[in-house]
């Protein structure tokens, strides 16, 4: 079985792009906080490379930016390529097959209730439910234990 589940923010703004035979893609990366903080009290994250393709690289682009949270369902994927000075690459990368906002929209911080994204971006009636999600506690004050 391979199936690859993730809950992060993004790094950057998502690009969509075309390939030659005109098909939507974004390659873009989600930062994932790992669940233990060091010695020294910090909390550390995984940087995973994905891909979306199609209506998933629309979506990403539409209504997605820089620092939004977002759920992913995928698989992992291995591929390598040459490049220009004929070195062999070798990439890992999830294939996206599901895309989950979860930033609720009244706490401003998704691309359709941002300030910065245009007043015409509403998400789509189906994306406008809610989601299944819960919300996460952004501080662990609260709980018993440490982690």
């Amino acid at each position: 079985m391979n199936k690859v589940i993730l809950v992060g923010r993004l790094t950057k703004d998502p690009e969509v792009k075309t390939t030659q035979n005109q098909v939507e893609f974004c390659s873009f990366t989600v930062a994932v906080d790992r669940r233990f903080k060091t010695a020294n009290g910090e909390r550390q994250a995984d940087f995973i490379n994905c891909v979306a393709w199609r209506q998933q690289a629309k979506l990403l682009g539409q209504y997605f930016q820089k620092g939004s949270r977002i759920g992913i369902v995928g698989n992992l994927q291995s591929r390598s390529y040459d490049d220009r000075d004929g070195k062999r690459v070798f990439v890992t990368e999830v294939s996206v097959d599901e895309i989950e906002f979860v930033d609720s929209k009244r706490d401003g911080s998704s691309g359709f209730g941002d300030s910065s994204a245009s007043s015409s971006q509403t998400p789509p009636p189906a994306l406008q439910t809610d989601i299944g999600f819960s919300e996460t506690m952004d501080d662990n004050a609260d709980l018993p234990f440490d982690i």
